[in-house]
């Protein structure tokens, strides 16, 4: 603060320090707000709900919009009627729900015995008239059991030292005592259940059979590094077809060359292959650069959908790749602008501006719904009747706001993003076959998430490798509609036995 005896005297630099102030107290306004904005965030981001769903009453409330009238026939706006009471609403039918016919059904029958078919008015015997079918749903738990393998030895009477034996069947892993089946259901139980070996060890105990869970890694190492030749293959289908959706996320690995167990390495996740075959890989890798893409699309081309990660960059330069982006970021980004502003906006200008935008993205998600089931070609006619027209909208709208928000502000932020991707978030109208987001492989990191969750890391570099195997194997084939136990049991059980190309196919 300047004291009475340092102001300045003249009239100008009177109005120069004044302006000078107040250009500080609008930045210091303005960085307050900011921090208001990220509480408010933080806050509801810890005890509000996590849902981005909004529904369009809530936006049009945010817009002060009225709903859309009805629109009136031409007979019935000149003579004016009652309104007729409206017909009872047919209510959704109770009762239970039918059980599954796909579920094998054992059939029980019940009688009466001779007693108690006698009828009680002329004691004469009773015959049957007709049947009631009453169905029930069954489980039966798992079930432990020792499988003994009786291998006859035969010799030559001939010659002393000729001894043949009945060889066992191929095994997954070599001398051994656990099968297909059980690792298979080791497998399932900590990739897709998301169990920690741990736990899975005093499951184990109460079904009476000791395994413990450093036998378990040791089996989980095995089989990763077994099923490697159908990685290697899935990895080539998923790279003959020309579009490819990626993401990453953190994975702590404890014992790792050069890094302290306190740091973070990285789990890749790639999403492509044929629509009809869909292929779905994890890679571990220790680092985030950008030379781990380029490792794992080496000799791709084509579409590559992605966030706004500028480590796929490099990738896309040297493979000549279309980038395409992902709507749902954006739409977060507005979503968790509205968020933010709702108690820290007083005349609600930037709350309705990103009620604007959610609008705005909300109806192209709607074109989305409506022709999912449609071909490519047929996709890729309706985007251009009806999302390109939108997408025009939302530009000009950001054209025109961008320069009244500051961009350190979460909408500014928004704005910013929508900005800087808005080539890529456009690609997706000029192909069919692309998606307007890249929910598909977020949803392919989120089953490694949940699982993290449980066993928190991964001892060492091999236990990370397999874990991307596995992983792998699993959601690639839940994405095929295969069952995960049956379809691991089958690969484990004849994989042993491959001996070239066509026998893994």
């Amino acid at each position: 603060m300047s004291s009475a005896k340092t102001l300045p005297v003249s009239v100008d630099d009177l109005t120069a320090l004044v302006i000078e102030q107040q250009k500080k107290l609008d930045h210091q306004s303005l960085f307050i707000e900011q921090l208001l904005e990220q509480i408010k965030l933080a806050q509801h981001n810890r005890f509000g709900v996590k849902s981005e769903a909004i529904s369009p009453d809530q936006l049009r409330l945010l817009l002060d919009e009225k709903p859309a009238a009805e629109p009136i026939a031409d007979d019935e706006a000149d003579n004016p009627v009652e309104p007729a009471s409206q017909a009872p609403i047919a209510k959704a039918k109770r009762g239970r729900r039918a059980l599954p016919a796909h579920l094998p059904r054992i059939e029980i029958n019940h009688t009466l015995d001779d007693e108690r078919c006698q009828c009680e008015h002329c004691n004469e015997r009773m015959v049957p008239l007709s049947e009631k079918i009453t169905e029930q749903l069954d489980i039966i738990p798992a079930k432990v059991r020792v499988l003994r393998h009786h291998r006859t030895t035969y010799h030559c009477p001939g010659c002393k030292d000729a001894l043949k034996t009945a060889p066992l069947p191929p095994q997954p892993i070599p001398k051994i005592n656990a099968t297909p089946s059980l690792l298979a259901w080791l497998i399932i139980a900590k990739y897709l259940d998301g169990m920690p070996l741990y736990r899975i060890e005093r499951k184990l105990a109460r079904y009476g059979m000791p395994l413990n869970r450093s036998t378990q890694a040791s089996y989980m190492i095995q089989c990763g590094q077994l099923i490697q030749p159908l990685i290697n293959l899935m990895r080539d289908g998923l790279l003959s077809y020309d579009i490819i959706a990626m993401d990453e996320s953190r994975y702590q690995v404890l014992k790792e060359d050069g890094k302290t167990p306190q740091s973070q390495s990285y789990i890749w996740v790639q999403r492509g292959g044929p629509p009809e075959s869909p292929v779905i890989l994890y890679d571990y890798d220790p680092t985030r650069s950008q030379s781990v893409p380029l490792r794992l699309l080496d000799g791709f081309s084509g579409y590559l959908q992605t966030d706004a990660y500028e480590g796929y960059g490099a990738v896309c330069r040297e493979n000549k790749l279309t980038s395409v982006g992902c709507m749902a970021h954006a739409r977060r980004k507005f979503d968790e602008a509205l968020k933010a502003q709702r108690s820290v906006d007083p005349n609600k200008q930037k709350s309705t501006l990103a009620a604007s935008a959610l609008k705005q993205i909300q109806a192209l998600y709607k074109i989305e719904r409506d022709i999912k089931h449609l071909s490519a070609n047929e996709k890729y006619a309706i985007r251009q009747e009806q999302a390109v027209p939108l997408l025009t909208e939302l530009r000009e709208w950001l054209d025109t706001n961008m320069l009244v928000v500051p961009p350190r502000s979460t909408l500014g932020k928004a704005m910013n993003y929508l900005h800087k991707q808005w080539d890529k978030l456009t690609v997706y109208t000029t192909d069919g076959r692309l998606r307007i987001d890249n929910n598909l492989c977020e949803n392919a990191v989120r089953p490694f998430v949940m699982g993290r969750k449980a066993w928190l890391f991964a001892a060492s570099v091999d236990g990370a490798k397999t874990s991307a195997n596995l992983y792998s194997l699993v959601e690639t084939a839940k994405a095929n509609g295969h069952e995960p136990h049956s379809y691991i049991q089958h690969v484990l059980s004849k994989l042993p036995a491959a001996q070239s190309l066509e026998d893994h196919i």
